[in-house]
C-alpha cells in the first residue's frame, strides 16, 4: 500500500523526501521513538548477554569511541562492552539502525567509524545493524549466533533453540511499533 505520493517532503523533518512506502517514518531521526528502538534493542541484547552468563557493561565509557568527522573527541560510550570476548580482548558494540536497502553499507560505516580506535585501544570492534524490519548484518548474525550457542550449551531445555534471534527480532518490531505509533497523529492529520 502506497503511504505517500513519491517525493514529498517529510512532515516531521522537513527535510528528507519520503518513499512512497512511508519507510523513512519508521525511520527519521526527529521522531521520539527513534533513539527509544535504539535504546530497547541494546537494552534486550544486554539482557540476553546477562542470562546466558557472558560479562558485559551497557554504556560502557571507553573513552575513545569518537567521530572522526567532528575531529574531536566525543568520548562516545559503547552501546555494550563485552569483557573478553574476542580473543580475550574486550569488545565494544555500536549499534545501528538503518532503512532496508542501506544494512551492508551501515555496518561498513560503524567499522570505519570505530575499528581502529578499538584496535588501537586493545579492545575488538563488533559493529550491530538492523534494518527496520529485522534483518541483521553479517556481524550481528555472527555475534548473535555465538550468543546462542553459550545459551544452548548453558540450558538443558531444547525449546531455546531460536530464543536469542527470537527475542532480538521482536525487540526490534516493538521499536518499530513504537515509532509508528508516535507517528499516528501525524499521518492522520
Amino acid at each position: 500500500m502506497l503511504m505517500y505520493p513519491e517525493d514529498e517532503t517529510c512532515p516531521i523533518c522537513r527535510k528528507t523526501c519520503m518513499d512512497k512506502y512511508g519507510e523513512h517514518a519508521v525511520h527519521c531521526k526527529e521522531l521520539p521513538g527513534f533513539k527509544y528502538r535504539h535504546d530497547w534493542v541494546r537494552d534486550v541484547l544486554g539482557d540476553i548477554l546477562r542470562r546466558a552468563g557472558i560479562s558485559a557493561k551497557k554504556e560502557a565509557p571507553v573513552n575513545f569511541l569518537t567521530d572522526p568527522m567532528e575531529g574531536r573527541s566525543t568520548l562516545r560510550p559503547a552501546d555494550l562492552l563485552l569483557f573478553g570476548w574476542a580473543g580475550g580482548k574486550h569488545a565494544c558494540r555500536v549499534c545501528s539502525r538503518t532503512r532496508r536497502q542501506a544494512i551492508r553499507k551501515a555496518e561498513s560505516k560503524k567499522v570505519d567509524k570505530h575499528a581502529k580506535a578499538c584496535a588501537d585501544n586493545q579492545h575488538a570492534f563488533v559493529p550491530f545493524a538492523f534494518d527496520t524490519f529485522g534483518s541483521l548484518a553479517p556481524e550481528a548474525i555472527r555475534l548473535l549466533t555465538r550468543v546462542q550457542k553459550v545459551v544452548h550449551n548453558s540450558c538443558s531445555s531444547t525449546g531455546g533453540q531460536g530464543f536469542v534471534f527470537n527475542r532480538l527480532g521482536f525487540a526490534i518490531q516493538k521499536g518499530v511499533a513504537a515509532q509508528l505509533v508516535a507517528r499516528l497523529p501525524a499521518l492522520l492529520m
